[in-house]
């Protein structure tokens, strides 16, 4: 359930990724920064230049007392900046921070969560200064700690974004999709054991394991219908193992949430989870893809404070992205006409 507050404040230290979206994002940069300034958003753009940067950035700025935070790029953006700021900023005492996000990537799965569909409905959100506390959650490795604010997975749904990542990062959303059909031919169930909260061990074979703070993955697929940012617990989908014509016959429920009804999908919930498999395997957390040797998984309760919209508002600037999208396709002009008139009424 969303717990929301508002925060007028209207200076942001923002991180801009222009890489995002296969150089979408850096692309659209400069239009996008006039009409925040021209909304009377104090914008502080700090381009990144390479893998890494934002990470840098944000502890850089967070150290300098820097405690609000705008990400433009896509979910491996944010991720980077979150990993820049805790476990630092979590410490006793410490203001909690904020953090914003106009998506420009690929996927922007987080934000479907947070009622941001699109450019517009980012920029209605920070304007209105509505926020809600947001879990993160701790992942402990063999060579570290990280943390992500969407979701960790292993086996195929790695594999797909690996691929997707590689690839048909220009498709965005539908690179994924592309990279479902291409992966299926190396459709396998391993052994990961695992261990939920003080559970027994479970090792049963699973062509894929989600570890989900919110819903969707891949731009609209719902992987965990019923999870809840800010609920203090990880949705866990296990998929049985079954044959390529079955996970196929899955796929389109993944856009619904039905898949957690069928019976090669098993929904559960953790404060914690445990890994005991020693070995290091691709690894999808926030729609990057990194080879660990996982050890645990912690939740961090309501560590954040995210920029969000209403779900009214969301599905007003869905239909009106249609109605744009379809202007732009006999008149550009009065697209872009169309665009600043639905800013000017927010």
């Amino acid at each position: 359930m969303m717990r929301a507050s508002n925060d007028k404040n209207t200076s942001w230290f923002t991180i801009l990724n222009g890489a995002a979206g296969g150089g979408r994002c850096g692309a659209q940069a400069d239009p996008l920064l006039r009409r925040l300034n021209a909304h009377g958003l104090a914008i502080e753009p700090h381009p990144t230049n390479a893998p890494g940067h934002a990470t840098e950035l944000a502890k850089k700025a967070w150290f300098e007392g820097t405690r609000r935070f705008l990400c433009i790029g896509g979910d491996g953006t944010a991720f980077e900046i979150l990993n820049g700021l805790v476990p630092t900023c979590l410490a006793e005492g410490q203001e909690r921070i904020t953090l914003g996000i106009i998506p420009a990537g690929t996927g922007n799965s987080f934000l479907r969560d947070m009622n941001i569909r699109n450019e517009e409905s980012a920029i209605q959100a920070l304007l209105a200064g509505t926020t809600q506390p947001c879990d993160i959650v701790e992942v402990r490795h063999s060579q570290g700690t990280l943390y992500y604010l969407n979701l960790l997975s292993i086996g195929f749904t790695a594999q797909v974004t690996g691929q997707a990542n590689l690839r048909f990062k220009s498709l965005g959303a539908a690179g994924y999709i592309a990279s479902v059909f291409l992966n299926l031919i190396q459709l396998s169930a391993p052994s990961d054991p695992i261990q939920i909260d003080d559970g027994p061990w479970d090792g049963r074979p699973a062509p894929f394991l989600s570890f989900c703070n919110s819903r969707y993955t891949g731009g609209a697929m719902m992987m965990a219908p019923h999870a809840e940012v800010d609920d203090g617990a990880i949705d866990i989908i296990r998929c049985l193992p079954l044959k390529r014509v079955e996970l196929l016959a899955q796929f389109p429920k993944l856009f619904r949430g039905t898949h957690v009804h069928s019976k090669v999908i098993e929904e559960r919930r953790a404060a914690q989870v445990r890994f005991e498999q020693d070995r290091i395997q691709p690894v999808m957390i926030d729609g990057e893809v990194l080879d660990l040797n996982l050890r645990s998984l912690r939740v961090v309760p309501q560590a954040i404070q995210v920029v969000c919209g209403t779900p009214e508002r969301a599905q007003t600037n869905a239909k009106q992205a249609q109605t744009n999208a379809k202007q732009a396709q006999t008149n550009p002009d009065a697209s872009m006409e169309a665009r600043v008139t639905t800013m000017e009424r927010s």
